[in-house]
């Protein structure tokens, strides 16, 4: 038989036993949002690198910093480990004015870098015009003398004509007199008629008659009355004052004709633009009519007035019109190069545009990166001209650049890169299934968002401003819509249960 004192020693133990069983119980609940700890980090030393290890972090919430290694609380996925000498080189970069990049988190960022180079650079500005009547080619036939329209060989307006083609024909009773004195004085015989007859002629001329008209009445010994009116230019009859029996006045205008072998194009050009137009500037036009041809011509002048809606300068740009085919009105596009210069140039999208500052991320080597204020010039074909700021044989950062810009703004590396905007963060919107609610948190899972490269996980949101639906339950499909902080967790805006299960 067991005595009483074995007996009390037996329940000591056992009592002992479930106290350790309790406080162990009770430690894993206190900590049950703790990732489970890896078999042998507990001396921090990653086992795949032997690399030392500072903390764990979830890259979604960089903030949040862990003792081991495990699955993350927020998100569906690994937590990864900072290591000491990343830290290290960090810290030695934000002293010289940068940030370190590791190897890894340069291939997992898509981070690309083009080196600075001394190359050409040929300005080349793509505008639109229309085509415009070429206002120095303007012919005006008017009434030499009081008369009456006989005949009209042109009867409408933009008929074309050519040079010296018949307009109308003219009967001047005025001039008979003036022609008859001159045929009585070159009849007559003495001595000083020479004289006479050239006063006779001079007469005719102040009356309107021209040079050949005179001839004709030298020649032929009779009066003429009647004139035929020639088009002085070849080109389009733009107005018509004249019709057949009406009287028109001495110095009234019978025709305006244009000439087409030239054309004037009003081109738009932006006020940005506009330090890079002079005149003279060689021109190319294209039409959408005339697929393949290519039309030459040269600025002729820059307007000095600026279009107050558009904000843009006028340039009048002359162009040949071979074959008149380009007729007042077409549209056309206009290309204007000037001539190529050496410059210091790097790709345009490597710049970040602040609107008061331009700033590249400098890459130096060994993962460091440095925010640098550049000055520009002139843009041309993707290439954008370094003035100030970088030298030939540097690297700067193409993609990736504004990742780095919000990293160094974190880390309140030099001056901040991104200037505030004053504009709302984008929202995303997507359907998910809500799993619970863990100290503040949303955890939901929903399907891949391409936008944001994010694959199909269950993630936590922080909770929006007016809270979840009361009757939320876990495994019920909601509607959410959420914006992504440049750091810290995802914001949800709205949640609204649309019904159903998972």
């Amino acid at each position: 038989m067991i005595s009483t004192q074995q007996k009390v020693l037996t329940l000591a133990v056992l009592l002992a036993f479930g106290a350790v069983g309790y406080g162990a119980y009770q430690l894993g609940t206190r900590h049950s949002v703790t990732p489970q700890v890896a078999a042998g980090a507990g001396d921090k030393i990653d086992p795949a690198s032997g690399r030392k290890v500072l903390y764990w972090q979830d890259p979604m919430v960089p903030g949040q910093k862990f003792d081991a290694p495990g699955k993350s609380p927020f998100m569906d996925m690994q937590l990864q480990p900072v290591f000491a000498d990343e830290a290290a080189d960090a810290a030695d970069a934000a002293d010289a004015g940068g940030i370190s990049v590791s190897p890894r988190q340069t291939q997992n960022l898509g981070l690309r870098t083009v080196e600075v180079v001394q190359g050409s650079l040929a300005p080349k500005i793509e505008v639109s015009g229309s085509v415009a009547w070429n206002e120095r080619g303007l012919a005006v036939v008017q009434a030499r003398n009081t008369g009456f329209v006989e005949k009209l060989f042109v009867r409408a307006t933009l008929d074309r004509v050519s040079k010296g083609q018949a307009l109308a024909e003219l009967y001047v009773p005025d001039w008979i007199a003036a022609q008859e004195e001159f045929l009585a004085v070159k009849k007559m015989q003495g001595e000083g008629m020479p004289a006479l007859v050239d006063g006779a002629r001079q007469r005719m001329r102040q009356a309107g008659m021209d040079d050949a008209l005179i001839a004709k009445v030298e020649r032929e010994g009779k009066a003429q009355a009647r004139i035929t009116i020639h088009a002085p230019v070849a080109g389009s009859v733009i107005e018509l004052a004249a019709r057949e029996g009406m009287t028109v006045m001495a110095g009234a205008t019978l025709f305006q004709i244009n000439a087409l072998d030239s054309v004037w194009v009003n081109a738009e050009i932006p006020e940005s633009a506009a330090a890079l137009v002079t005149t003279g500037m060689p021109v190319e036009a294209m039409l959408a009519g005339f697929s393949g041809q290519v039309f030459k011509g040269r600025v002729q002048a820059i307007l000095p007035e600026v279009e107050a809606t558009t904000r843009t300068l006028k340039a009048r740009i002359e162009l040949a019109n071979p074959g008149a085919r380009l007729s007042p009105g077409m549209f056309v596009r206009i290309s204007l190069g000037g001539a190529a210069k050496p410059a210091l140039v790097i790709p345009a999208e490597a710049l970040i545009r602040t609107g008061t500052r331009s700033v590249v991320m400098l890459a130096e080597g060994e993962g460091k990166y440095r925010p640098v204020d550049v000055q520009t010039g002139q843009e041309a074909n993707g290439q954008i001209e370094i003035t100030n700021g970088l030298a030939a044989g540097q690297k700067v950062v193409v993609s990736g650049q504004f990742l780095l810009d919000s990293e160094a703004s974190l880390r309140s590396v030099g001056t901040r890169v991104a200037e505030p905007l004053a504009i709302t963060a984008k929202e995303y919107q997507v359907e998910a299934v809500f799993e619970s609610e863990v100290d503040g948190m949303a955890m939901l899972s929903h399907p891949a968002i391409p936008e944001l490269k994010w694959g199909a996980m269950t993630m936590g949101f922080k909770l929006p401003k007016d809270g979840l639906p009361k009757d939320l339950k876990p495994g019920q499909k909601v509607h959410i819509a959420f914006t992504t902080p440049a750091s810290g967790e995802p914001q949800l805006t709205h949640v609204m249960v649309i019904g159903g299960g998972k």
